[in-house]
């Protein structure tokens, strides 16, 4: 991108700088084959609720799948779409010349507010000091989006529909906004470092 040098996901600069002690020690309790399995079916999971809200917004589409896939879709149709306005991305390519690209799930207005919209499915409840990495990649999106297109996003929300059936919404934006994208400056300073 940008001069012809390929530049890394946002998702491999957040893998490359975190810690994964925690990780590692949820592989050990649950043993690496069983970790295995659930990192695949959650991701699996995820892949078809990405393509179920995707084609509900564009087509008013039914979701479809399996039993867990379609619930949990219905879930984030039912609860989250109802403040979203003003579709203006979705799977949108974003890219910071030279520096790192990504995927935003969506680029709308939430409750008003331009912001950029994460989907996530969860087998438990989330607390918000877990999931930094998610609230960093919406401010490398934000960031991106941001320099391409001349906007001012400053606000970035997570939608998570957990595996039995509460829907949790995580809004950052304002100084933990911003907080959160100087977390992430630093971040891709911290992989560029790793890499010489």
């Amino acid at each position: 991108l940008g001069n012809g040098f390929p530049v890394p996901s946002v998702t491999t600069i957040l893998d490359a700088t975190t810690d994964k002690a925690f990780l590692e020690e949820w592989k050990e309790r649950v043993g690496e084959a069983e970790a295995k399995k659930i990192s695949e079916q959650s991701s699996s999971v995820g892949t078809q609720i990405h393509f179920n809200l995707e084609n509900y917004i564009k087509h008013g589409t039914t979701p479809s799948g399996k039993m867990l896939e379609r619930l949990l879709s219905k879930l984030l149709i039912d609860k989250a779409l109802p403040k979203i306005t003003d579709v203006w991305g979705l799977e949108a390519p974003l890219y910071v010349t030279d520096l790192y690209a990504g995927t935003a799930d969506m680029i709308a207005l939430f409750n008003g507010v331009p912001s950029i919209c994460d989907f996530k499915n969860s087998r438990k409840f989330k607390k918000k000091e877990w999931i930094e990495n998610y609230l960093l990649q919406l401010a490398a999106y934000a960031l991106a989006h941001n320099t391409m297109f001349g906007t001012n996003i400053n606000q970035g929300v997570v939608m998570v529909a957990t595996w039995d059936g509460v829907y949790q919404e995580f809004i950052v934006n304002g100084e933990e906004f911003d907080e959160y994208t100087n977390k992430w400056l630093s971040r891709v300073e911290q992989f560029y470092q790793q890499a010489k």
